[in-house]
């Protein structure tokens, strides 16, 4: 059995999840999700499981399932300080990721492994990519919801243009780490699907639509869309010929599940405040960064 740690929105559960699978796949095993995060989210934004409108291939993990492998863990906050002080508190079967950067000694681990991290690079499954699409496409009841637009999104020459907000703005915490994307640089990459795209249809996703439609609605052929869940929302933006994506997990899996041919996808070079934290593993070769 592997389990994974979930932990933060739709898009950091996605990238957990993959890892698992991969792992699983790979000692042919089951995958199981240990939700406990989602039980105790104090200091964090709040957040809720959300993978379970995916066709998904993994069960929810038991206490007696996370305890038989790795022992019991001690509260949040003694967890915390542990790790800051750098002091390992799990048996060789618990393994829990450092930095940013790829790590390719995870996809050796052995069955009966623990993973806890954010996983942040295709390099983790890229080579399980069409099990990958097939686990992250909608269940049938959720999909019917979307088959008006989506067949809409097919018949143009679409632009997903996804703005995060939310906590970036709103959290301080998060602000000071994350940043936002600026204008400035929504600016730059429409000018660059339109030098490059004919007639462009642009679809914007955000947190924040009052803000989009202050600053995007001059835009010739624009819709803004609401009253998806993020699910949703992913999915639609995957199914865009071309993505302008943010600094976001949820906004890089929009991109990442595009099928279409060639599709132009722009995304910020600029990912976190800290500019000295290394990028090379978290966004694609071929994606345009700007």
């Amino acid at each position: 059995m592997i389990i994974v740690k979930l932990q933060g929105g739709l898009g950091n559960q996605m990238f957990q999840y993959a890892l698992g699978r991969r792992l699983a796949q790979k000692n042919q095993t089951e995958l199981k999700l240990d939700l406990s995060f989602y039980g105790d989210q104090a200091g964090v934004t709040p957040r809720q499981y959300e993978l379970d409108i995916f066709k998904i291939k993994a069960a929810s993990a038991e206490k007696k399932e996370v305890a038989k492998i790795i022992g019991p863990r001690p509260p949040r906050l003694i967890q915390k300080i542990l790790n800051r002080l750098g002091i390992s508190y799990n048996n060789k079967n618990y393994a829990r990721e450092d930095s940013f950067d790829f790590a390719p000694a995870f996809l050796s681990l052995p069955d009966n492994t623990y993973l806890e991290g954010y996983f942040q690079s295709e390099k983790y499954f890229l080579d399980i990519r069409d099990e990958i699409l097939a686990d992250f496409s909608l269940l049938s009841g959720e999909e019917d919801k979307i088959t008006d637009l989506s067949q809409k999104i097919a018949s143009l020459n679409s632009i997903s243009l996804h703005i995060r907000r939310g906590d970036y703005v709103s959290r301080p915490e998060a602000s000071a780490f994350h940043g936002v994307c600026s204008l400035d640089y929504y600016r730059a990459a429409i000018k660059i699907i339109k030098d490059r795209v004919s007639k462009p249809h642009f679809f914007i996703f955000s947190d924040d639509p009052d803000w989009c439609r202050a600053n995007f609605s001059n835009l010739e052929k624009v819709e803004f869309i609401s009253g998806l869940n993020p699910a949703q929302d992913l999915i639609l933006m995957s199914r865009c010929r071309h993505n302008i994506i943010a600094n976001s997990s949820f906004s890089w899996w929009g991109a990442w599940l595009n099928q279409n041919a060639a599709p132009i996808i722009i995304a910020p070079q600029r990912w976190f405040n800290n500019q000295a934290i290394n990028l090379e593993d978290r966004l694609p070769a071929a994606w345009l960064k700007i």
